[in-house]
């Protein structure tokens, strides 16, 4: 059977980020998307065939390049400290206390914050892996998932690069349900593990055809021993085979031209975490030039303890304004640039060509904008570049009401369809009070 989504607008969010009016988006049977286009040249459907009617936008889910969802637990703890301070006098005592049913609790909540705002899709670097999957897979959305590799007293490296080993060979690399989980390397950073780490993450990854997710050039500060011995954190990461793979390097803010360059090189994504850099006083990451050398370029939140929300939405617009503001040009990242990153340029950043976009043959991973809502007040006959920017600039995730992942509708009129949103509220404030004790 296929079903049918009918709107006004569909926004592929192809490489031209077009405007598909009067448009429909065909559902087949496994999850994927069979046509997307405009309805007078949809083929025919057939007997048994569904069709539903939407009377907004319509456009792929978003994708969360960066998150560390279950901190939802300490969101606004430390609000007002540098990232270091922050983490060491805040994060990392309160996460010493989680229980992996902790951590269960934290994803399950902000599983449903995303999906709630368009998220369909977050790469999660995070303790308790298990747990997280297992959250996800219960709220219907998409992960991209690590457990920290990291390099901390009661913490063993080799033993945790061991972990993903095994639990990739066993399940392999991705499983669930529409592939709802896909399985990767989390080195926390080039600060956190010695370099030899850093080569065996790489040749592991390699052999598995695995992403690596670290962290990269984040705070001026944290990796100056790694600058000084090896010029930079991209040189380091040149050195131990991690450019030779899939790599995702989230927020790199600071780079010079010869790390962009190798970035570029390697094919390499970034994930851009503008709302956390600026929280932290991290920096402002060089996107344009970034975007410039054709690296891959997605959005990310980073974690609801440093943002303090998971809405893509509002790094979709910090992006732009941002990249504006530090190369004094309003016209250096558009609204449909920003639209393509948080979307289409998440999937290339996180080197998968079946998410990002409404084409055939991606999984069926679809957002319903609906437009009662000031911010379309001047309707949908308006010319593109118009009703784009009523999306990016003014509307945000006010008006997400219904989600579908693999198909399947996830969210309708707004709340989850799988998870109870109060119940999974509930149970935080008890446990982060444990935390912060």
């Amino acid at each position: 059977m296929t079903k049918r989504l009918r709107s006004p607008v569909v926004l592929p969010v192809d490489p031209a980020c077009s405007v598909v009016r009067d448009g429909v988006v065909d559902i087949d049977d496994a999850g994927r998307i069979g046509y997307c286009g405009r309805q007078a040249d949809a083929p025919a459907l057939s007997d048994g065939d569904a069709t539903v009617d939407l009377p907004g936008i319509l456009l792929p889910g978003l994708i969360n390049a960066h998150a560390h969802s279950p901190m939802v637990l300490f969101r606004g703890m430390g609000g007002d400290l540098p990232l270091l301070r922050w983490l060491r006098e805040i994060i990392w005592p309160a996460e010493a206390k989680l229980r992996p049913e902790d951590v269960r609790a934290g994803m399950l909540l902000g599983s449903i914050e995303m999906l709630r705002r368009g998220i369909t899709t977050s790469a999660e670097m995070y303790t308790c892996p298990e747990q997280i999957a297992d959250a996800v897979l219960t709220t219907g959305a998409r992960t991209v998932l690590g457990g920290p590799i990291i390099d901390l007293p009661g913490f063993d490296w080799r033993a945790m690069i061991a972990n993903t080993e095994r639990w990739i060979d066993t399940d392999g690399l991705r499983f669930g349900d529409g592939d709802r989980v896909e399985l990767s390397y989390a080195a926390h950073s080039a600060y956190m593990l010695p370099q030899e780490a850093l080569s065996l993450v790489a040749k592991s990854a390699s052999a598995r055809g695995a992403l690596v997710q670290i962290h990269v050039a984040e705070a001026a500060d944290e990796d100056a021993a790694q600058r000084a011995e090896h010029g930079s954190v991209p040189l380091l990461l040149e050195k131990t085979g991690l450019l030779e793979g899939r790599l995702l390097a989230a927020h790199a803010v600071h780079l010079s031209d010869e790390d962009i360059a190798l970035l570029a090189a390697g094919g390499a994504g970034v994930a851009h975490c503008p709302g956390s850099n600026a929280k932290l006083a991290s920096g402002i990451a060089r996107l344009a030039e970034l975007r410039a050398a054709k690296v891959r370029v997605g959005l990310g939140t980073d974690g609801p303890a440093s943002n303090d929300d998971l809405d893509l939405w509002e790094e979709i617009q910090l992006s732009a304004m941002l990249a504006r503001l530090a190369t004094q040009d309003s016209t250096v990242v558009t609204a449909a640039d920003a639209l393509t990153m948080a979307t289409r340029g998440g999937a290339d950043a996180l080197g998968r060509d079946d998410l990002g976009a409404l084409e055939q043959g991606r999984w069926a991973d679809i957002v319903h904008i609906d437009l009662d809502d000031p911010a379309f007040a001047t309707g949908l006959d308006v010319p593109d570049d118009q009703l784009l920017a009523n999306l990016v600039w003014a509307a945000g995730s006010r008006r997400v009401t219904d989600v579908w992942v693999a198909g399947d509708h996830v969210v309708s009129e707004g709340e989850s369809t799988r998870a109870d949103r109060a119940a999974a509220q509930a149970g935080i404030a008890t446990t982060s009070a444990r935390l912060r004790g």
